[in-house]
Protein backbone atom coordinates (compact mmCIF):
# COMPACT_ATOMS: atom_id res chain seq x y z
CA UNK A 1 0.00 0.00 0.00
CA UNK A 2 1.53 3.33 -0.98
CA UNK A 3 2.06 6.09 1.53
CA UNK A 4 1.01 9.59 0.68
CA UNK A 5 0.88 12.91 2.48
CA UNK A 6 -2.03 15.27 2.62
CA UNK A 7 -2.95 18.13 0.37
CA UNK A 8 -1.26 20.12 3.11
CA UNK A 9 -2.30 23.66 4.00
CA UNK A 10 1.42 24.36 4.39
CA UNK A 11 1.51 25.17 0.69
CA UNK A 12 -0.52 28.31 1.36
CA UNK A 13 1.65 29.71 4.15
CA UNK A 14 5.28 30.74 4.39
CA UNK A 15 7.88 28.74 6.27
CA UNK A 16 7.23 30.54 9.54
CA UNK A 17 3.77 28.97 9.65
CA UNK A 18 5.04 25.40 9.45
CA UNK A 19 5.39 23.89 12.92
CA UNK A 20 5.94 20.22 12.00
CA UNK A 21 7.63 19.07 8.82
CA UNK A 22 8.13 15.29 8.68
CA UNK A 23 9.48 13.90 5.44
CA UNK A 24 9.81 10.19 4.60
CA UNK A 25 10.21 9.01 8.20
CA UNK A 26 11.28 5.38 8.41
CA UNK A 27 11.65 3.46 11.68
CA UNK A 28 12.42 -0.19 12.33
CA UNK A 29 12.76 -2.21 15.51
CA UNK A 30 15.12 -5.08 14.72
CA UNK A 31 13.70 -6.60 11.53
CA UNK A 32 10.22 -5.06 11.92
CA UNK A 33 9.61 -1.93 9.87
CA UNK A 34 7.16 0.14 11.90
CA UNK A 35 7.15 3.36 9.86
CA UNK A 36 7.44 3.10 6.09
CA UNK A 37 8.10 6.61 4.84
CA UNK A 38 5.60 8.78 6.73
CA UNK A 39 5.35 12.43 5.65
CA UNK A 40 3.21 15.03 7.40
CA UNK A 41 3.16 18.83 7.65
CA UNK A 42 1.33 20.65 10.46
CA UNK A 43 0.88 24.41 10.41
CA UNK A 44 0.63 26.79 13.33
CA UNK A 45 -2.68 26.52 15.18
CA UNK A 46 -3.64 23.25 13.52
CA UNK A 47 -4.86 20.16 15.37
CA UNK A 48 -4.10 16.84 13.69
CA UNK A 49 -5.48 13.64 15.21
CA UNK A 50 -3.85 10.32 14.34
CA UNK A 51 -6.16 7.30 14.26
CA UNK A 52 -5.79 3.69 13.26
CA UNK A 53 -5.48 0.20 14.72
CA UNK A 54 -3.02 -0.68 17.46
CA UNK A 55 0.43 -1.35 16.05
CA UNK A 56 -0.10 0.79 12.97
CA UNK A 57 2.72 3.22 13.85
CA UNK A 58 0.82 6.19 15.33
CA UNK A 59 2.66 6.37 18.65
CA UNK A 60 6.03 5.59 17.09
CA UNK A 61 5.57 8.48 14.66
CA UNK A 62 4.51 10.80 17.49
CA UNK A 63 7.63 9.82 19.46
CA UNK A 64 9.78 10.45 16.39
CA UNK A 65 8.57 14.06 16.27
CA UNK A 66 10.43 14.90 19.47
CA UNK A 67 13.11 12.22 19.04
CA UNK A 68 11.97 9.90 21.81
CA UNK A 69 12.34 7.38 19.01
CA UNK A 70 15.20 7.85 16.57
CA UNK A 71 14.13 7.47 12.93
CA UNK A 72 16.31 5.29 10.73
CA UNK A 73 15.92 7.83 7.94
CA UNK A 74 13.94 10.88 6.94
CA UNK A 75 13.86 14.52 8.03
CA UNK A 76 12.03 15.89 11.08
CA UNK A 77 11.71 19.61 11.71
CA UNK A 78 9.78 21.49 14.40
CA UNK A 79 9.38 25.26 14.19
CA UNK A 80 11.97 25.37 11.44
CA UNK A 81 14.59 23.51 13.50
CA UNK A 82 15.92 20.03 12.78
CA UNK A 83 15.09 17.49 15.48
CA UNK A 84 17.69 14.82 16.23
CA UNK A 85 20.07 16.03 13.55
CA UNK A 86 21.99 19.21 12.74
CA UNK A 87 23.96 20.67 9.85
CA UNK A 88 27.73 20.50 10.07
CA UNK A 89 30.09 23.14 8.68
CA UNK A 90 29.82 21.66 5.21
CA UNK A 91 26.03 21.77 5.36
CA UNK A 92 25.72 18.01 5.74
CA UNK A 93 23.05 16.64 8.06
CA UNK A 94 24.61 14.72 10.97
CA UNK A 95 23.35 13.29 14.25
CA UNK A 96 22.91 15.78 17.09
CA UNK A 97 24.32 15.21 20.57
CA UNK A 98 22.07 14.40 23.52
CA UNK A 99 22.51 17.96 24.81
CA UNK A 100 21.61 19.40 21.41
CA UNK A 101 18.53 17.17 21.17
CA UNK A 102 17.39 18.36 24.61
CA UNK A 103 17.65 21.95 23.38
CA UNK A 104 15.80 21.12 20.17
CA UNK A 105 13.09 19.40 22.20
CA UNK A 106 12.49 22.42 24.46
CA UNK A 107 9.72 23.80 22.23
CA UNK A 108 7.73 20.55 22.31
CA UNK A 109 5.36 19.42 25.06
CA UNK A 110 4.62 15.70 25.33
CA UNK A 111 1.74 14.23 27.35
CA UNK A 112 1.99 10.48 27.94
CA UNK A 113 -0.67 7.84 28.49
CA UNK A 114 0.46 7.21 32.07
CA UNK A 115 1.20 10.72 33.36
CA UNK A 116 4.90 10.19 34.29
CA UNK A 117 4.65 12.49 37.31
CA UNK A 118 7.25 12.43 40.07
CA UNK A 119 5.45 10.72 42.98
CA UNK A 120 7.51 12.48 45.65
CA UNK A 121 6.67 15.96 44.38
CA UNK A 122 3.43 17.91 44.69
CA UNK A 123 1.43 18.96 41.67
CA UNK A 124 2.98 22.42 41.96
CA UNK A 125 6.51 21.04 42.22
CA UNK A 126 5.97 18.74 39.24
CA UNK A 127 4.96 21.71 37.09
CA UNK A 128 7.72 24.00 38.39
CA UNK A 129 10.50 21.51 37.71
CA UNK A 130 10.86 22.00 33.93
CA UNK A 131 11.02 25.81 33.93
CA UNK A 132 13.59 25.73 36.75
CA UNK A 133 15.80 22.92 35.45
CA UNK A 134 15.54 23.43 31.69
CA UNK A 135 14.81 27.13 31.28
CA UNK A 136 16.74 28.23 34.40
CA UNK A 137 13.72 30.26 35.49
CA UNK A 138 13.91 31.83 38.96
CA UNK A 139 11.98 29.78 41.49
CA UNK A 140 9.40 32.45 42.33
CA UNK A 141 8.64 33.10 38.65
CA UNK A 142 8.38 29.34 38.04
CA UNK A 143 5.95 29.10 40.94
CA UNK A 144 3.77 31.83 39.42
CA UNK A 145 3.85 30.13 36.00
CA UNK A 146 3.00 26.76 37.57
CA UNK A 147 0.06 28.14 39.54
CA UNK A 148 -1.24 29.87 36.41
CA UNK A 149 -1.09 26.64 34.40
CA UNK A 150 -2.63 24.51 37.15
CA UNK A 151 -5.42 27.06 37.39
CA UNK A 152 -5.84 26.87 33.61
CA UNK A 153 -6.47 23.12 33.81
CA UNK A 154 -8.87 23.50 36.75
CA UNK A 155 -6.56 22.40 39.59
CA UNK A 156 -5.96 25.61 41.51
CA UNK A 157 -7.18 23.86 44.67
CA UNK A 158 -4.90 20.83 44.21
CA UNK A 159 -1.48 22.45 43.93
CA UNK A 160 -0.16 20.95 47.18
CA UNK A 161 -1.45 17.43 46.54
CA UNK A 162 0.88 14.57 45.69
CA UNK A 163 0.09 12.33 42.68
CA UNK A 164 -1.12 9.53 44.97
CA UNK A 165 -3.77 11.95 46.29
CA UNK A 166 -5.11 12.76 42.81
CA UNK A 167 -7.50 10.95 40.49
CA UNK A 168 -6.30 9.73 37.11
CA UNK A 169 -7.94 12.66 35.38
CA UNK A 170 -6.33 15.11 37.78
CA UNK A 171 -2.90 13.53 37.26
CA UNK A 172 -3.28 13.87 33.51
CA UNK A 173 -4.26 17.51 33.88
CA UNK A 174 -1.13 18.09 36.00
CA UNK A 175 0.87 16.48 33.20
CA UNK A 176 -0.72 18.86 30.69
CA UNK A 177 0.01 21.84 32.95
CA UNK A 178 3.62 20.66 33.25
CA UNK A 179 4.01 20.74 29.47
CA UNK A 180 2.24 24.10 29.12
CA UNK A 181 4.56 25.66 31.72
CA UNK A 182 7.39 25.29 29.19
CA UNK A 183 5.50 27.55 26.74
CA UNK A 184 5.73 25.02 23.89
CA UNK A 185 5.20 25.75 20.21
CA UNK A 186 3.76 22.25 19.82
CA UNK A 187 1.89 19.83 22.06
CA UNK A 188 1.96 16.07 21.44
CA UNK A 189 -0.60 13.79 23.13
CA UNK A 190 -0.19 10.02 23.13
CA UNK A 191 -3.65 8.57 23.82
CA UNK A 192 -4.10 10.92 26.79
CA UNK A 193 -7.34 9.27 27.97
CA UNK A 194 -6.52 5.58 27.45
CA UNK A 195 -5.45 5.00 31.07
CA UNK A 196 -8.41 6.85 32.57
CA UNK A 197 -11.71 5.65 33.99
CA UNK A 198 -14.62 6.57 31.72
CA UNK A 199 -16.09 9.07 34.17
CA UNK A 200 -12.97 11.30 34.12
CA UNK A 201 -12.16 11.19 30.40
CA UNK A 202 -14.35 14.22 29.78
CA UNK A 203 -12.39 16.50 32.10
CA UNK A 204 -9.14 15.81 30.24
CA UNK A 205 -10.73 16.16 26.81
CA UNK A 206 -12.23 19.47 27.94
CA UNK A 207 -8.76 20.85 28.68
CA UNK A 208 -7.47 19.73 25.27
CA UNK A 209 -10.57 21.20 23.63
CA UNK A 210 -9.83 24.55 25.30
CA UNK A 211 -6.25 24.44 24.02
CA UNK A 212 -7.55 23.81 20.50
CA UNK A 213 -9.89 26.79 20.80
CA UNK A 214 -6.95 28.94 21.92
CA UNK A 215 -4.95 28.01 18.82
CA UNK A 216 -2.40 25.60 20.28
CA UNK A 217 -0.72 23.48 17.61
CA UNK A 218 -1.29 19.83 18.51
CA UNK A 219 -0.76 16.33 17.20
CA UNK A 220 -2.90 13.83 19.09
CA UNK A 221 -3.02 10.04 19.00
CA UNK A 222 -6.53 9.11 20.08
CA UNK A 223 -9.22 6.45 19.81
CA UNK A 224 -11.86 9.00 20.84
CA UNK A 225 -13.52 9.38 17.44
CA UNK A 226 -16.21 11.79 18.64
CA UNK A 227 -13.55 14.02 20.17
CA UNK A 228 -11.45 13.86 17.00
CA UNK A 229 -14.45 14.87 14.94
CA UNK A 230 -14.96 17.89 17.18
CA UNK A 231 -11.44 19.29 17.63
CA UNK A 232 -9.37 18.10 14.66
CA UNK A 233 -8.63 20.24 11.65
CA UNK A 234 -7.36 17.08 9.96
CA UNK A 235 -7.44 13.38 10.75
CA UNK A 236 -4.68 11.04 9.58
CA UNK A 237 -5.47 7.34 9.30
CA UNK A 238 -2.48 5.08 9.95
CA UNK A 239 -2.23 1.48 8.81
CA UNK A 240 0.80 -0.78 8.57
CA UNK A 241 3.28 2.03 9.15
CA UNK A 242 1.81 4.44 6.61
CA UNK A 243 -0.69 7.28 6.39
CA UNK A 244 -3.30 5.74 4.12
CA UNK A 245 -5.82 8.58 4.25
CA UNK A 246 -5.86 12.14 5.53
CA UNK A 247 -8.39 14.93 5.41
CA UNK A 248 -10.92 16.87 7.42
CA UNK A 249 -12.95 14.92 9.99
CA UNK A 250 -15.94 15.13 7.67
CA UNK A 251 -13.93 13.69 4.78
CA UNK A 252 -12.32 10.87 6.74
CA UNK A 253 -15.24 9.87 8.97
CA UNK A 254 -18.19 10.52 6.67
CA UNK A 255 -16.73 9.90 3.22
CA UNK A 256 -13.56 7.78 3.50
CA UNK A 257 -12.02 6.82 0.19
CA UNK A 258 -9.72 3.98 1.28
CA UNK A 259 -10.97 0.47 1.99
CA UNK A 260 -8.73 0.17 5.03
CA UNK A 261 -10.18 3.35 6.53
CA UNK A 262 -13.71 2.12 5.91
CA UNK A 263 -12.95 -1.22 7.57
CA UNK A 264 -11.39 0.42 10.62
CA UNK A 265 -14.21 2.92 11.08
CA UNK A 266 -16.83 0.19 10.74
CA UNK A 267 -15.44 -1.30 13.96
CA UNK A 268 -15.09 1.89 16.02
CA UNK A 269 -18.01 4.10 15.00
Amino acid sequence: MASFSSPSPASSVDDTGLVVHASEIHKSFASQEVLKGVSLDVVRGEVVVLIGPSGSGKTTFLRCINHFEVPNSGVMQVNGHLIGTKLDRQGKRVEASAREVATQRAEIGFVFQHFNLFPNRTALENVMLGPIKVQKMPKEKARTVAIDQLTKVGLANKIDRYPAQLSGGQKQRVAIARSLAMNPALMLFDEPTSALDPEVIGEVLSVIRDLANEGMTMVIVSHEIGFAREVADRVAMFDDGQIVEIGTPQQVFDNPTQARTKAFLSKVL
